[in-house]
């Protein structure tokens, strides 16, 4: 590999720009491809990159030039979750084994704590200046669980605004109604609000907090490979 393109490939991965690196397998010639490029144009291997992105998966793609072999390098997948509530302890354990950094925001100290979330990044600062902090991109999963408009409305305010694939809450369908009013009195677009999942997680009927656990992961991951950009 030229130290050139070794190079560029390492600022992407410090700048969390989603690049493939592809390579001729009859020439070894070698050159990047970036995901925001994708979008303006629609050819064979752009429609094979923009799936090879969303799955995380490269492979070879036999083009016109030959067979070539793509690798791709994308961000890390982080899942934070706003509200140290019992199906955060759920949520924690199995988005961390679905391959997400996990991190806990809630300045509920005696919730957020390492006894009740060991080994998950945590921290207590408030929702909207702890998410301003942490440079939201488009391998950002939030679910908003505190139930706490005090927390939960700060926190969607900053990911509505963000490029986050996934932004869903906790409540019933009337919990959510009222919060849509709470969001657009706070001066929130419709456009903006309909990116909230919610009641968050696929619909199977869960009930405990590991079950809705299962059910939000569920959600986030068909978000993440079916739905949005990777």
């Amino acid at each position: 590999m030229r130290r050139a393109i070794l190079d560029e490939i390492r600022r992407a991965r410090d700048e969390k720009r989603a690049v493939a690196l592809v390579t001729n397998l009859k020439s070894n010639q070698q050159y990047t491809k970036y995901l925001i490029d994708l979008k303006k144009n629609n050819s064979d291997i752009e429609s094979y990159l923009e799936a090879a992105f969303r799955s995380d998966s490269g492979g070879v793609f036999a083009g016109e030039d030959g067979d070539n072999f793509v690798q791709i390098i994308n961000p890390p997948l982080r899942l934070v979750l706003i509200g140290a509530v019992h199906i955060a302890q759920a949520l924690a354990s199995i988005g961390a084994v679905a391959g997400y950094d996990v991190t806990i925001i809630d300045p509920r100290q005696s919730f957020a704590s390492d006894a009740r979330f060991p080994n998950v990044q945590i921290c207590t600062d408030w929702p909207d200046d702890a998410l301003n902090a942490l440079d939201l991109d488009h391998r950002t999963a939030i679910a908003v669980l505190s139930h706490d408009p005090k927390l939960d409305d700060p926190a969607l305010s900053v990911a509505l605004k963000s490029p986050c694939f996934y932004i869903g809450a906790l409540g019933s369908k009337r919990t959510h109604a009222a919060r849509v009013e709470r969001l657009i009195e706070a001066g929130l677009s419709d456009d903006d609000i309909s990116r909230i999942r919610g009641p968050i997680g696929l619909d199977i009927g869960a009930k405990t907090p590991a079950e809705i656990a299962v059910a939000i992961i569920a959600e986030v991951t068909r978000a993440l490979r079916r739905e949005g950009s990777p």
